[in-house]
C-alpha cells in the first residue's frame, strides 16, 4: 500500500509535478502560491532539474515557451494578477501548439484585490486565457489528493493534444493540508518529433512558431486547432455526481466550493430534501453531458461559487435555458458556509414544491 503523506496543497502539486516527469519550472512568487516555487527551489536541483525564479511573470511564461518548444515537460505557477501578466505568453504557447502545465492558485480581485481564496478567474481561464481564438484545458480539483492526480493527467493530456493545461485552484486548496498518496509509477516523457531540440542531421529542421502573416495559413492553423479542441470536448470532460438520481434541486459547484456544497447537500438530505450535487472537474471543456444526466429529474439548479457567478452562464448554456438556474456565492475572499447554502436550498426546494 502506498504511503500517505500529510502535505500542504501547494507542496503536493510541486512534488506531483516532479514525479510526473517535470524537470523545468519557471515562475515568480505571489501569494497564495509561493510554496510551489519554494518547494521546487529545493527539490528540482536534487533530481537534476532546472528551477529558475524569473525577473517577472512575463519573463517566466516566455521561458516556459522556450522549454516547451524544446520538448521538455515544463510548468509555471502563479496567482490571479500574475496569470494576467502571463496571458500574452500563454497565447503564444497556444499559437505554437505547445504542451505545458500552468497553475493558478486564485486570490480575490480584480486588481491586486486580496490574498484570500477566490474563484473569480473562471471566465479568464475558460474563455480568454490569452488573445485570439484559443483555449487551454482547465482542471478544477477539490482536494489535495485530486490536485496530485490532476497534475499527472494534465502533463499527459497536454502532450497528447499539444494544448496547455491549467489547474484552477484557490488559496483554500493551496494552503490546506491533507493526506496524499503519490502514484507508484516511473514516468518517462515520450519523444516529441515536432520539438526544436537539435536535429543531429537525422531529420528536417523543426520550427516552432505562432506567426502566420498569410491569412489563409492562419485560418487553416486555427481550424486544425479547433478540430483538436473538438476531440478534447468529446473525450475529456470530467465530473462527479453525488445524490443526483432523484434530486429535485441540483447544486453545481467546483473546487473548494464543491466541498461546502457537498456538506450542504448531505444536511439537506438528512432533512428530507431531494438535493444532489454535480461537481465539474474539467471547466474547459465544460461537462455538458454529465450535467444533463445529473439534472434529469431536477426542477431547479443552484450554482455555488466564490465569485459573482461566472459559471452560471455555462450552466445555462449546457441546459439550453430549459430549467431555472439560481446563484449563491461570496466574493472578495469570503468563503460560503454550508449553513448558508442549505438555507438557499430550503428556499429553492420550497418554491419547487409549489
Amino acid at each position: 500500500m502506498a504511503e500517505r503523506i500529510l502535505m500542504k496543497g501547494n507542496e503536493a502539486i510541486a512534488e506531483a509535478a516532479i514525479r510526473a516527469g517535470c524537470r523545468h519550472f519557471f515562475g515568480y512568487p505571489i501569494t497564495p502560491q509561493t510554496e510551489v516555487s519554494a518547494y521546487l527551489a529545493k527539490r528540482m536541483p536534487k533530481v537534476g532539474g532546472c528551477f529558475l525564479q524569473a525577473e517577472s511573470e512575463v519573463a517566466a511564461i516566455n521561458m516556459v515557451l522556450g522549454a516547451a518548444a524544446a520538448g521538455v515537460r515544463v510548468m509555471t505557477s502563479s496567482s490571479s494578477p500574475g496569470i494576467s501578466l502571463k496571458s500574452e505568453g500563454i497565447s503564444y504557447i497556444i499559437g505554437s501548439d505547445l504542451p505545458c502545465v500552468i497553475l493558478n492558485i486564485q486570490r480575490g480581485g480584480p486588481g491586486l484585490g486580496g490574498i484570500q481564496p477566490s474563484q473569480a478567474d473562471y471566465n479568464q481561464a475558460t474563455k480568454a486565457p490569452g488573445h485570439g481564438d484559443a483555449h487551454v484545458m482547465v482542471f478544477a480539483p477539490s482536494t489535495v489528493q485530486e490536485m496530485v492526480t490532476c497534475i499527472f493527467d494534465m502533463f499527459d493530456l497536454s502532450e497528447q493534444y499539444r494544448v496547455p493545461a491549467m489547474l484552477l485552484g484557490d488559496g483554500l486548496l493551496g494552503q490546506m493540508m491533507e493526506p496524499v498518496e503519490f502514484p507508484d509509477v516511473k514516468v518517462t516523457p515520450a519523444e516529441k518529433p515536432w520539438a526544436a531540440n537539435g536535429h543531429q542531421n537525422k531529420r528536417e529542421h523543426n520550427v516552432v512558431n505562432s506567426l502566420y502573416l498569410q491569412p489563409d495559413q492562419l485560418e487553416a492553423k486555427n481550424i486544425e486547432r479547433f478540430e483538436r479542441y473538438a476531440q478534447i470536448q468529446a473525450n475529456e470532460t470530467r465530473a462527479e455526481a453525488f445524490e443526483t438520481e432523484d434530486c429535485d434541486v441540483l447544486v453545481v459547484a467546483y473546487g473548494a466550493s464543491s466541498r461546502i456544497a457537498r456538506s450542504a447537500v448531505m444536511n439537506a438530505r438528512a432533512q428530507g430534501l431531494k438535493v444532489g450535487l454535480l461537481r465539474p472537474i474539467t471547466l474547459w471543456p465544460f461537462p455538458k453531458k454529465e450535467l444533463l444526466k445529473a439534472s434529469k429529474t431536477a426542477k431547479d439548479i443552484l450554482v455555488v461559487e466564490m465569485s459573482m457567478g461566472q459559471m452560471v452562464d455555462d450552466v445555462k448554456l449546457a441546459l439550453e435555458c430549459k430549467k431555472p438556474v439560481h446563484f449563491f456565492g461570496h466574493t472578495g475572499g469570503i468563503i460560503p458556509t454550508p449553513a448558508e447554502v442549505l438555507e438557499q436550498l430550503k428556499t429553492i426546494a420550497g418554491g419547487a414544491a409549489k
